[in-house]
């Protein structure tokens, strides 16, 4: 099965805050969650500094992962991060109902998506991206 990629537009950022934000504030794609321990949040860098957060980390591109995924599908992951880890790529996935995300420095995109392509996937660019 070969996977496309699509380059999501901007630049995106990774916080750790001391409450939810009111998500009715954050414009495009965000990622939000809570656990016992931390509140993490992925949103672009330009709405990253309105929202306080206690640590944050900026700099990333986001990938999407095109399509709906079966949740029986067994690997998608592991073949996108294994990849990227032979490439010795840091990567932050993050998956939803449909798909999955994969936030990757923008440093660091260039050879991201050559090894990303190496490994078979076809990688498609928005006109802004």
């Amino acid at each position: 099965m070969q996977l496309t990629l699509s380059v999501l537009p901007g630049e995106y950022s990774i916080l750790k805050l001391d409450s939810l934000p009111d998500a009715r504030a954050i414009d495009g794609f965000f990622a939000l969650a809570r656990t016992d321990d931390e509140i993490s949040l992925v949103c672009s860098t330009a709405a990253a500094a309105a929202l306080g957060p206690r640590q944050r980390d900026d700099g990333y591109g986001a990938l999407r992962v095109a399509g709906q995924l079966d949740f029986a599908l067994i690997g998608i992951l592991a073949r996108l991060t294994g990849a990227l880890a032979r490439a010795e790529i840091p990567v932050c996935a993050i998956s939803t109902f449909d798909t999955d995300y994969l936030l990757i420095k923008q440093a660091r995109m260039h050879e991201a998506l050559t090894a990303l392509a190496d490994a078979g996937c076809r990688i498609e660019r928005a006109d802004n991206a």
